[in-house]
């Protein structure tokens, strides 16, 4: 111990590890009371950089779950209208399904396509009206919509939802019918035989291409006609092609529907006059089938009486009826199969085949349609109508349908869009389409309601796993950040033993230099 006044060197000491040991206990005090371990950069530089960052995120993760969460609500919403859009599509099938019934009458079927139109308007309200935070959802404009979920730049989810306006809902329709056949010389079968067109033989075939390259194709003698009156001469068929078509599973899974229509209103007014001493037969065909023959003696025919004698024999296969004007011969195969007549005259007795059947169009290059003093025939084959989901082209080889006679070459068809704007069900032809358009607007609206689903159930599998990295980030910042209570209370139990340890000492330091006095003495 070194006998000086002027300098204590030991309180000195003392004194300095006291105020280090004071801010020590302060510091310790400090976090105890705040519960951060990182008071200040001072504390830990590193620490606190990635703690910020670990915030930063942090902070990210909420917002986005937030962001998730008005999505949500909004997918809910357009939801909500689609469904609703759903029940009227489903309430306007069971009309179109009511209105292809026959015994209904043109006042019912009226009243039937009046709620059809009713339907249809609230569902362009729906469409048109539904709306989150004043954005449209379900008109179209609801497409490409970003929904930023994360906490990082560019962890975005796009969200399109299709317009369910009704004009953007429906299938496609594709309807050819070939053009009658004319023959004044040969009877049916000569006639279709002459005229491949109208005959099917092998290497004949349909064909329907889809979007996505699927093909179907039709080609036996059986789904493309009938067998004409057991001659193992095959007759293109209308009706045939629809039954083969609504029976193909491909086809019916693909949503393709036929619908086979042969209604003809004669070319000419009716007019059947038998020269004296003559005989004219009358035979007519319904499918390659002889459902009406009658030999009709000389004299004149009124078109009511040649009516019911054919309704009388046809017993339903074939009607017979007038037209508007009351001149004119309807015929009517109920299924849509091919309508033959074929006529044998006496030498002097003249029969216009046009009195019997619609020639128009005809591609025959004869002038006339006069059968005398042997046999002729017309032929007229049903109007095809076919219904899709989804778009598709056919095309035709060798037969009638969808293929140039004149050039000789396969014509491809495409369907047509016809949209819920388009149904008419005041006909039966028509109420059959309908059902195929709303059930093709009905597939369009369930595979977007699926699709929101989809993205609704996306949406809350990330808010769940954000939730989770977010619990976990915090925990991450709070090892970092914040203070351990166990640790801290011992280290400042610690300071503050050395801190009253230090003041005691400091006074002991301070009596030191008095031990020179002793020298003085």
């Amino acid at each position: 111990m070194a006998t000086r006044i002027n300098y204590n060197y030991e309180a000195a000491v003392t004194y300095t590890s006291l105020k280090q040991n004071e801010r020590l206990l302060n510091k310790s005090l400090l976090r105890l009371s705040t519960g951060l371990r990182i008071l200040s950069a001072a504390d830990d530089a590193s620490g606190l950089f990635i703690a910020d960052q670990l915030a930063v995120v942090s902070a990210g993760l909420e917002q986005g779950n937030r962001n998730i969460q008005f999505a949500i609500s909004a997918l809910q919403i357009a939801e909500g209208g689609v469904s609703q859009i759903f029940d009227k599509l489903k309430t306007m099938y069971q009309k179109a399904v009511s209105a292809a019934n026959d015994i209904n009458d043109p006042n019912a079927r009226l009243a039937l396509q009046r709620d059809i139109e009713n339907l249809r308007d609230a569902i362009l309200k729906i469409a048109q009206d539904t709306e989150y935070n004043g954005i449209r959802l379900l008109n179209g404009s609801f497409n490409n919509v970003k929904i930023h979920y994360g906490a990082r730049s560019v962890q975005s989810l796009s969200v399109s939802i299709a317009s369910v306006l009704p004009q953007q809902l429906g299938g496609y329709v594709a309807e050819d019918a070939p053009v009658p056949l004319v023959d004044t010389t040969n009877g049916v079968q000569a006639a279709i035989t002459t005229n491949t067109a109208y005959s099917v033989a092998a290497g004949d075939y349909l064909q329907f291409t889809f979007t996505d390259g699927t093909q179907v194709t039709l080609n036996s003698l059986d789904q493309l006609g009938y067998d004409f009156n057991g001659s193992g001469t095959y007759i293109l068929d209308a009706s045939a092609i629809a039954n083969t078509i609504n029976s193909n599973a491909t086809l019916q899974g693909k949503g393709v529907r036929a619908y086979a229509e042969n209604v003809s209103v004669a070319e000419s007014a009716f007019n059947l006059t038998v020269a004296t001493n003559e005989t004219a037969t009358v035979n007519i065909y319904v499918g390659g089938e002889l459902v009406f023959t009658k030999n009709y003696e000389e004299g004149t025919y009124s078109l009511d009486q040649v009516i019911a004698d054919i309704n009388d024999q046809a017993n339903g296969r074939l009607i017979a009826s007038k037209d508007s004007t009351g001149t004119k011969l309807v015929l009517e195969a109920p299924n849509g199969e091919t309508i033959s007549v074929e006529v044998t005259a006496g030498v002097t007795t003249s029969i216009d085949l046009g009195v019997f059947l619609d020639l128009d169009n005809d591609p025959a290059t004869t002038t006339s349609a006069t059968v005398s003093n042997g046999t002729g025939s017309a032929v007229r084959v049903g109007t095809l109508t076919l219904m899709g989901i989804e778009n598709f082209t056919v095309e035709g080889n060798g037969i009638a349908y969808f293929y140039d006679i004149a050039g000789g070459n396969p014509l491809p068809t495409s369907g047509t869009f016809n949209s819920l704007n388009d149904i008419d069900v005041t006909t039966n032809k028509g109420a059959e389409i309908a059902q195929t358009l709303i059930q093709s607007a009905i597939r369009q609206v369930d595979i977007i309601r699926s699709q929101i689903g989809s993205t609704i159930i996306n949406l809350q599998s990330i808010y769940d796993a954000q939730a989770v990295a977010k619990d976990n980030t915090d925990n991450a910042e709070n090892v970092i950040r914040n203070v351990d209570f166990a640790k801290e209370m011992t280290e400042f139990t610690k300071y503050q033993i050395r801190m009253q340890s230090g003041i005691a000492m400091l006074a002991q330091a301070n009596t030191l230099p008095q031990l020179v006095l002793q020298l003085l003495r």
